[in-house]
């Protein structure tokens, strides 16, 4: 039935008392990979043939690491593709639920079950793991394909061109080596750093992760000031890797998760970069901020025990980014 903690179903793993006081997130379970014509990928087992309306994502509009796998389904066409199921954005004593009273919140779409656990159930009666988002589920074999976004990140890149005939390529054979560290830096220190200062429980833990936090901030910013995106003229998944991050921080991870020592809007190539991402074809459409603060706030009862959703910062993404200036000086 998923994984009971301290009676809340929990889409993350923080047992800080047996960590010091620290953050630990675990690995996800559910591995295989669809390809174009099926044969196995890195991990898991075969049998996932990229086909259009074979498969299902199962998400939340709150969670970043969702949120990636929906930007992909935006930037590569496959909408029309594969279906989606949206959970509400309360995560309380049930874990996530496909309640359907408030907007943006579908239910579940395919079998009409209350809660996400019903969905890995549905898998394996038996199972025992985490509750979390993003699923990936095929219909045809009724089972889950992946629960691990940055793999079914690069499946949307690739697996289904010959389908949509959208060739765009977010993991650039030539630029893998280079991408691996800057991912990695960014995933431990600011993706996942942003919860491991927010669910520290000791000063120690938090002073731990929140000084690199800030330091990986302060990289980033010296960093965009001489190219227009991570890895230099070219987009990459390490961008929309970092993008879903930084459209949260100044709403809900600078006051929530008490990342204050500055905002995004205060490194001024984070905030156009910022922008200029959010700006990108098909890419606002992915981002539901009312789930977003509404999450966060009212679902953490740790950190906010009277589940006070906060009026603010009202942020304008919209504003004119410049980026394009940056772009014609690196290629003159």
């Amino acid at each position: 039935m998923g994984q009971l903690v301290e009676g809340v179903w929990q889409d993350v793993w923080y047992d800080t008392k047996s960590t010091g006081g620290a953050f630990k997130r675990t690995n996800a379970t559910y591995r295989n990979w669809i390809t174009p014509d099926g044969t196995p990928g890195p991990s898991g087992e075969g049998g996932y043939k990229a086909e259009s309306g074979r498969y299902h994502l199962y998400v939340s509009h709150a969670c970043p690491w969702a949120h990636r796998t929906m930007i992909f389904r935006a930037l590569k066409g496959l909408s029309e593709h594969i279906s989606v199921s949206v959970v509400h954005p309360d995560m309380l004593s049930e874990g996530w639920t496909f309640e359907t009273d408030d907007q943006g919140a579908t239910g579940d779409t395919l079998f009409g079950l209350p809660f996400l656990r019903d969905i890995y159930t549905q898998d394996d009666p038996a199972v025992s793991t985490r509750v979390t988002v993003p699923i990936l589920w095929d219909k045809t074999r009724n089972r889950i394909v992946s629960n691990e976004s940055s793999e079914i990140i690069r499946m949307f890149n690739s697996a289904f061109d010959q389908i949509t005939g959208n060739r765009d390529d977010y993991w650039p054979a030539s630029l893998r080596e280079a991408i691996e560290p800057v991912n990695a830096r960014i995933y431990s220190t600011l993706n996942n750093g942003v919860y491991k200062s927010g669910f520290a429980t000791t000063q120690a833990a938090y002073d731990a992760e929140v000084t690199p936090l800030f330091e990986t901030l302060d990289w980033l910013e010296d960093r965009l000031s001489t190219r227009r995106y991570l890895m230099g003229p070219t987009l990459t998944e390490a961008d929309w890797r970092l993008f879903t991050t930084l459209i949260r921080f100044d709403p809900v991870y600078h006051g929530h998760f008490k990342c204050n020592r500055a905002r995004i809007v205060d490194y001024p190539n984070l905030w156009a970069y910022t922008r200029e991402l959010y700006q990108w074809p098909a890419v606002a459409e992915t981002v539901n901020m009312s789930h977003i603060v509404r999450h966060y706030h009212y679902s953490h009862e740790s950190i906010n025990p009277h589940r006070i959703v906060p009026i603010g910062p009202d942020i304008d993404y919209s504003l004119p980014h410049g980026r394009e200036a940056l772009q014609v000086r690196q290629s003159a």
